[in-house]
């Protein structure tokens, strides 16, 4: 189909069963990852800062309060999804839509709610197409640039995308938008952030701004096209399977708050723990074997939240003397737990080459926990939770938005939350659920 065609005629009623049942449970999970990531510093900043440079407007800070414009609404919001990393991803993006899809699609709901139709429907039916638009774009930048850029880098164009279905550009005001978000998306260099993290991150909140900045100029008469990655004749198969081919139901969801390039070894040590519960005290020496990028993940003692998730070393002595990793293990205090950061200097990285080989199809890690006392415990061969060939169920899902809600929102506030996303297709109005999300947090 074309991409023109999909932006603007998709209907909620043509969207298999699945497919629907994805956005909601995609949109469940984006909203538990920005409860857990406002609580860091990151977040904080970011919403002050959003909300001081785009005070004015009818577009939210969630968790937050705070109305501004739906440009800083999209930046903040999307920002302080991507400080967390624990939110939904896809294989052949290396990346993630959802992060900056949900914040453009909310701005311009709540902003634009006098000239769109703000039906649950509706809502869902813009965060497929963001979806399904922004895979493609990743998959399509990443076949024709050198380097390794960041989410924000390609979901520019899927919010671009949403705007012009919002405001309902024709067919060259949104060839225009595209052109824009791609252009001006931030194409900033992933490998970057991942050797030297910093509050940068992966860019989201920047392609949502881009993206939605994008839709907004292109309504008034700015022109940008064309978006090479759309247009481009060699990468037309991308494109060609829209409305046939749901890549949204391909996605992978992380049970961890870390970069996805650990959650293999996260995965072996959890087993180990599970099987075998050898103490953290016991623990003599930590041995991963892994492809090559996730040894790049070397930094056991992490002074900020961006350092840890960037890390493997910390992230695995903290599941191992914890039990999980949420955002109470990598925020604050937690990082200079000395049982952690001893733990973590004990965690050794090598290099796989059969494990390079496979990467990055398929994410492998190999556990060995030595103990002070002579015994030796292995994983076997450990991949990440959560991808699309072994699915987290929408029930553990539900259960991963309880976890990282717990303590910050009352339990009330998060089974409501939970409610009204399970009953958006019904809803005749999408700022019901918005309404849940705009108050502070109860317990940061």
């Amino acid at each position: 189909m074309n991409l023109i065609s999909f932006l603007h005629n998709t209907a909620y009623s043509s969207l298999p069963a699945p497919v629907r049942r994805r956005a909601a449970i995609c949109l469940l999970d984006l909203i538990g990852t920005q409860i857990g990531g406002t609580t860091t510093r990151l977040s904080q900043i970011i919403r002050d800062f959003a909300a001081a440079t785009y005070a004015g407007g009818e577009a939210t800070l969630f968790f937050d309060g705070r109305r501004i414009n739906p440009v800083g609404a999209a930046l903040a919001n999307g920002t302080t999804i991507d400080s967390l990393d624990i939110h939904d991803g896809h294989k052949l993006t290396k990346g993630h839509a959802g992060a900056g899809v949900f914040p453009a699609a909310a701005a311009i709901f709540q902003s634009s709610a006098r000239r769109i139709k703000p039906s649950g429907e509706e809502f869902l039916t813009a965060l497929v197409i963001g979806y399904e638009i922004g895979i493609r774009a990743g998959i399509a930048l990443h076949a024709t640039a050198r380097d390794y850029h960041t989410s924000g880098a390609w979901s520019a164009i899927a919010c671009a995308a949403i705007v012009a279905r919002a405001l309902g550009l024709n067919a060259e005001q949104t060839r225009h938008a595209l052109g824009i978000a791609e252009y001006h998306g931030p194409r900033s260099q992933m490998m970057r952030v991942i050797d030297h993290p910093t509050m940068l991150k992966d860019g989201s909140g920047w392609g949502a701004m881009a993206g939605v900045s994008a839709g907004l100029l292109a309504a008034n008469g700015f022109t940008g096209a064309p978006a090479i990655t759309v247009e481009g004749g060699d990468l037309s198969h991308l494109w060609n399977d829209l409305g046939e081919r749901w890549r949204i139901t391909e996605l992978y969801f992380k049970p961890h708050a870390v970069c996805r390039w650990a959650q293999p070894a996260m995965e072996g040590a959890a087993q180990i723990a599970r099987e075998h519960g050898p103490a953290p005290e016991t623990i003599g020496r930590v041995v991963v074997e892994t492809f090559h990028e996730a040894t790049r993940l070397n930094h056991p003692r992490p002074a900020t939240t961006e350092e840890a998730q960037y890390s493997l070393p910390f992230p695995l002595a903290a599941a191992l003397i914890h039990g999980n990793l949420g955002p109470r293990e990598i925020v604050g205090g937690a990082l200079t737990d000395p049982r952690v950061i001893a733990l973590a200097e004990r965690v050794e990285l090598i290099e796989d080459a059969e494990m390079n080989a496979a990467f990055p199809a398929n994410r492998f890690a190999r556990v060995t926990v030595h103990t002070t006392d002579g015994r030796t415990f292995q994983s076997g061969l450990a991949t990440p939770r959560g991808e699309p060939e072994s699915p987290l169920t929408d029930e553990e899902l539900e259960a991963k938005f309880r976890w990282l809600a717990s303590g910050l929102v009352s339990s009330d506030r998060a089974e409501a939350i939970i409610s009204a996303v399970r009953d958006l297709p019904a809803s005749p109005n999408v700022n019901g659920l918005f309404e849940l999300l705009i108050p502070p947090l109860s317990g940061a």
